[in-house]
């Protein structure tokens, strides 16, 4: 696998996202096949794995911690902090005080198996905690050798400029794909300005670039993508237009659509990592083929002629939850 540079941090051109093999998609999936299938994503060269201490709560980071112990010098391990978790562990609110953080990077450690975290991400701003207290607090960690690199994700510029000042940041992470584009108008510029590096989440649009999901597809109650305007049956009929141009491009480069959604993130600047999660072997495989799949200056012409063309139905997330993001 190719590898790419996130600031100085060297990971593969395409990471895993682990948070659907313990939370968010359904029920928790079975252990032992989940470590199995990390496993099998370092030995197809992924070196780049994301989690944090909200996904399950808890669960997700100690999957990872065990099923990655005996590669740890092998892979980059992303986690994060910033939530408040409540003893039956739900999320109850937001905290980034320094003190939080700190006690957040020991447990984290613990169940990561591990005596540092490769990547520490602010998970949401924390509009009661000064960006520069954040950004201290992991400079701190930074050098009692506890956290290697500093992240943020889902940040205005103006938070990342205020943060970057104070510790260098090394990455942000925001959800960014064909159908969710609002990096673009920003934070990508600022990142480039900043030298700093860019991890699109659900780079897949949550499985339905992949061209799996339609109107007729039903999901559990634990799925999130319940609750989301943008998978309503109606905005997912509207939304298949891009999964259709997808498609046609994909036949043509004997791909499939979710492998020229990966293909086309890569393409956008060098410094891109997606992070597309699974929970299947099959679905591991075409993920990281992406990573080998050129398009041509005038594949993304013709893309993005069309990809203009088409109004994506539905908000991203519930306003509530929308208002967590870019602050």
């Amino acid at each position: 696998m190719k590898k790419r540079k996130l600031g100085n941090l060297e990971v593969s051109a395409i990471g895993l996202g682990c948070m659907g093999m313990s939370f968010g998609y359904g029920p928790a999936k079975e252990k032992q096949e989940m470590i199995s299938l990390l496993r099998k994503a370092v030995e197809l060269g992924v070196t780049f794995f994301d989690t944090a201490e909200m996904y399950g709560p808890f669960t997700n980071e100690e999957l990872v911690g065990e099923a990655l112990a005996s590669f740890r010098e092998q892979v980059v391990i992303a986690t994060k902090f910033g939530f408040k978790i409540s003893p039956k562990g739900e999320q109850i609110g937001l905290d980034s005080r320094p003190e939080h953080i700190k006690e957040v990077t020991d447990a984290s450690l613990k169940r990561l198996r591990t005596d540092v975290i490769d990547l520490f991400y602010q998970h949401r701003v924390d509009p009661d905690v000064p960006i520069e207290d954040v950004a201290g607090a992991v400079k701190d960690l930074i050098r009692e050798g506890k956290v290697r690199h500093f992240g943020l994700s889902e940040p205005g510029v103006q938070t990342i400029r205020r943060a970057h000042a104070v510790q260098p940041v090394t990455a942000v992470q925001n959800e960014y794909s064909l159908w969710w584009r609002k990096p673009e108008e920003e934070v990508l510029p600022a990142l480039e300005e900043l030298g700093i590096g860019f991890v699109p989440f659900s780079p897949l649009g949550r499985g339905f670039l992949t061209g799996k999901v339609d109107e007729n597809t039903t999901f559990d109650s634990s799925d999130l993508r319940s609750t989301l305007p943008r998978f309503t049956p109606d905005a997912r009929k509207a939304n298949q237009a891009l999964v259709d141009l997808l498609s046609e491009i994909a036949k043509r480069k004997k791909a499939t659509p979710g492998q020229i959604a990966l293909a086309w993130l890569l393409a956008q600047k060098p410094w891109i990592v997606p992070i597309p999660g699974t929970t299947k072997l099959k679905r591991l495989e075409e993920n990281i083929g992406a990573a080998a799949i050129e398009l041509t200056a005038d594949d993304l012409r013709e893309i993005e002629s069309a990809a203009s063309k088409i109004k994506v139905q539905g908000a991203r997330y519930p306003e509530h939850l929308e208002q967590l993001a870019g602050r």
